[in-house]
């Protein structure tokens, strides 16, 4: 989730839930976002490996559980917050990990305040609080490092109270362009992004 568009929420969506059903999981991939860019990806690409289903409503929390059957995992692509607040707070009442795509630009750092305060007001309607956690998505390398610009946007962050996964998403062209086609998880930085993922479930 993200309080703005283009952020990489669909991308990171798409290719978690690929991960996660490569690492042996059964994912429900749900599509909130009235444009239904994933679920439109999963048609281009011939079908995904597990269902997908578009749910651009705003009572996302009621109606999940209708859909999940066996699944061990579901992955929520929420709308932007500032467009479709309701739809996205329904997912966050839904979700127990709310994953906040950042690019280390100063910009993106700087909507990260509003984003605290929708985050704020959405956990006080929960039974139990979501984990949170920020991903640095298009960073400038594919590792953390201790000098850069990444570096200096996870420090930000930091200090303001977020958490900062360790895996980051690297600018590639293997990602932005992959919408429409088919995706293989393995041996990328989302398979690592998955694993994080289940290792920080398994600990709560």
């Amino acid at each position: 989730m993200n309080l703005k568009p283009g952020v990489g929420k669909t991308t990171s969506a798409v290719w978690l839930a690929h991960a996660l059903h490569e690492s042996g999981l059964s994912p429900l991939l749900v599509d909130g976002d009235p444009a239904a860019s994933a679920l439109r990806w999963s048609e281009l690409a011939g079908g995904f490996p597990f269902p997908v289903i578009a749910l651009p409503v705003g009572d996302v929390h009621r109606r999940v559980n209708d859909f999940l059957g066996n699944r061990q995992a579901v992955v929520l692509d929420a709308p932007q917050l500032e467009d479709h607040p309701r739809i996205a707070r329904s997912i966050m009442r839904y979700a127990g990990e709310w994953i906040v795509p950042v690019t280390p630009a100063p910009i993106e750092l700087d909507r990260m305040a509003p984003i605290r305060g929708e985050m704020a007001d959405v956990q006080s309607l929960r039974a139990e609080p979501a984990r949170t956690a920020v991903l640095l998505n298009r960073t400038n390398r594919p590792d953390a490092t201790r000098t850069g610009p990444d570096a200096d946007a996870r420090e930000a962050l930091t200090e303001r109270g977020f958490e900062v996964l360790g895996t980051q998403i690297a600018r590639l062209d293997l990602y932005a362009q992959s919408f429409g086609n088919s995706v293989l998880a393995k041996g990328s930085a989302y398979m690592e992004f998955a694993e994080e993922l289940i290792e920080r479930q398994e600990e709560a």
